[in-house]
């Protein structure tokens, strides 16, 4: 982890390089793809909504949380991936809805710098790292 500085205009300029963000989603579902058929089962998901910690952390002291509170809210994330309802998550459905979140972030987070601890290897810090590189080159 590491404390990185962005804003919604890192995340959308992320999204909208479409080699960069479709390289991502790509790697990142492979990643999870455990069984390699080309679905995410929900099991297959919760690894990633799971390494989120957002619902197990109150301002970074772990906190235990309802276990059925719990159950629901990755149920109805998956449910939000899971767009055609059959029970697995497609390539196309987890990029569609990881596009829809992003935008969403930075739709909240603005036109304001913030700081944020960011895993190394999340959707986030791969935006941090293009912007930078981006600058770097100019």
């Amino acid at each position: 982890m590491s404390v990185e500085v962005l804003d919604g205009a890192t995340i959308v300029s992320f999204v909208e390089d479409e080699d960069a963000f479709n390289n991502s989603i790509r790697n990142r579902f492979a990643h999870l793809d455990t069984d390699h058929d080309g679905l995410l089962s929900y099991a297959e998901m919760m690894q990633e909504l799971k390494s989120l910690r957002v619902f197990e952390t109150h301002f970074g002291i772990d906190e235990k949380p309802d276990p059925e509170e719990l159950a629901s809210v990755y149920n109805s994330l998956f449910v939000q991936f899971d767009h055609d309802s059959n029970g697995t998550v497609d390539l196309e459905e987890f990029k569609a809805e990881t596009k829809q979140m992003m935008l969403a972030m930075a739709n909240g987070l603005g036109f304001l710098p913030v700081q944020m601890v960011l895993e190394e290897d999340s959707f986030l810090m791969k935006a941090v790292e293009k912007e930078f590189t981006a600058k770097a080159a100019a």
